[in-house]
């Protein structure tokens, strides 16, 4: 474990777990990089690699105006007041805009294509300007997000965040136009993008957040809004580090298989990779407050004799500078040793085994929830029913919990199931949303045997 620190800045430190014994011939190395930031996320005060620059946070709401958010007319009132509740939540002197979403994109506050500053004036101007919103109009959300990115960069700020809501389907842009924005924002800032009601197509928004790494939510009961919206603005104000990236250095003859992001929720990042050298390439992590998130890397080294080892990845943690150059924050080894020891080199390390869990389960979810939705019952109640066992030998309460309320639980153990005849759309939507969400594996393993001599 290392870690690099700066006054003033939010300290990272890297742990790697791993078994990093190998049996003669093997070649693929996998390991958990753990990721802690502490020090930052301080509320009021300025993000701190960016105070030099005299650089705020700016934050984007869009929220969805759209015809069908009259539908029930509470829905638009819920979406106001949750809004300005996020507006209220803003930091002095972050600057900030708010976007309608319609089949266009419309600034609501404050115009003339610029940012406010927060303080006691402007949010209350916000606050007045949002009383006027009505709904009305299709749905475009590239066109939202677009907008957000062209007033988040119109001015120099270091953690850029939008705020997304939506309640349906985006259905006045292809989705091949939606897919062209997502490509355009993607490293220009960060959006946590949630659905309310549900007449929203879950792939869309976890598409949103999924490439621009932010979260994905439901909020079923629109009455939910104002403290879904105030906890996502309390989380994006203690944001104080923006645009890290996990850079992997592989030797000569190595390459990454993947790298994915495994807690607090599943994301693959193995085609982000931004090369920077010859054997290294930078990973997109997002912007950073005081918070733990765990890699799963897996590195294919080349075969070796007993014996012999090698150091198959370095781990960094970093802020790319704009001339090539990089600010390290962390730094982490990952080994491969060669040996004939056979109870060493199966060994599985507990936190190796957990998230490769984790992922499985959360692909068993969503194949388990597709095959419903096409009819097919005895595929949606074997996947389903691995997704229950997983839960169970995981520990992940809150999935299960979930999972009860789309399947009868028959026998958790074995994954024995029976899917239920009536399942509620918000529950069936809530458990696809969140199934990427993941348990930690809280206790501290101790390091894999040596091999015997």
């Amino acid at each position: 474990m290392a870690n690099f620190t700066k006054p003033d800045v939010p300290r990272f430190a890297v742990e790697v777990y791993q078994n990093e014994f190998l049996p003669e011939g093997g070649r693929d190395v996998n390991a958990i990089v753990t990721v802690t930031a502490t020090g930052g996320g301080t509320r009021g005060a300025a993000p701190a690699h960016t105070a030099a620059e005299g650089a705020s946070s700016a934050v984007a709401l869009m929220v969805d105006c759209s015809g069908s958010m009259d539908h029930p007319s509470a829905k638009m009132r819920h979406a106001r007041d949750a809004t300005r509740a996020a507006v209220n939540a803003l930091r002095d002197g972050t600057r900030f805009a708010v976007i309608a979403g319609t089949h266009v994109a419309r600034e609501v506050y404050p115009g003339g294509g610029r940012l406010a500053l927060a303080d006691d004036r402007t949010r209350a101007e916000a606050g007045d300007a949002l009383l006027r919103l009505r709904a009305g109009g299709g749905t475009a959300i590239g066109t939202w997000l677009r907008l957000a990115g062209h007033l988040l960069t119109s001015e120099p700020a270091g953690v850029r965040h939008g705020i997304l809501l939506t309640d349906g389907r985006n259905e006045h842009e292809t989705p091949e136009e939606l897919r062209d924005a997502l490509e355009v924002c993607a490293g220009r800032f960060t959006c946590d993008a949630h659905g309310v009601g549900t007449d929203w197509e879950v792939k869309e928004v976890t598409a949103i957040a999924s490439a621009l790494l932010g979260s994905a939510d439901i909020v079923a009961d629109p009455a939910g809004l104002t403290p879904d919206f105030r906890r996502m603005m309390e989380a994006a104000m203690g944001k104080e580090v923006a645009d890290v990236a996990l850079r992997l250095w592989t030797p000569q003859g190595a390459e990454v298989t993947f790298v994915k992001q495994v807690a607090p929720a599943v994301v693959d990042l193995t085609g982000r990779r931004a090369s920077v050298g010859p054997r290294a390439g930078d990973y997109p992590t997002g912007s950073w407050g005081d918070e733990s998130r765990d890699y799963h890397l897996c590195v294919r080294v080349p075969a070796a004799d007993v014996g012999r080892e090698m150091l198959a990845a370095r781990v960094s943690l970093v802020v790319p500078g704009p001339d090539g150059g990089a600010t390290p924050l962390g730094q982490g080894l990952v080994r491969a040793v060669w040996t004939d020891d056979t109870a060493v080199s199966t060994s599985l390390n507990p936190q190796v085994a957990h998230y490769t869990g984790q992922v499985e389960l959360a692909r068993a979810i969503q194949d388990g929830l597709a095959a419903h939705k096409a009819g097919d019952v005895d595929g949606a109640t074997a996947e389903l029913g691995r997704a229950v066992r997983l839960a169970g030998a995981s520990g992940h309460a809150d999935t299960a919990k979930l999972l009860a309320k789309v399947v009868d639980v028959i026998d958790e153990a074995n994954g024995t199931v029976r899917l239920k005849a009536r399942v509620e759309d918000a529950d069936e939507m809530t458990l696809d949303t969140r199934s990427t969400k993941t348990a930690r594996l809280h206790q501290q393993h101790p390091p894999a045997p040596r091999p015997g001599r």
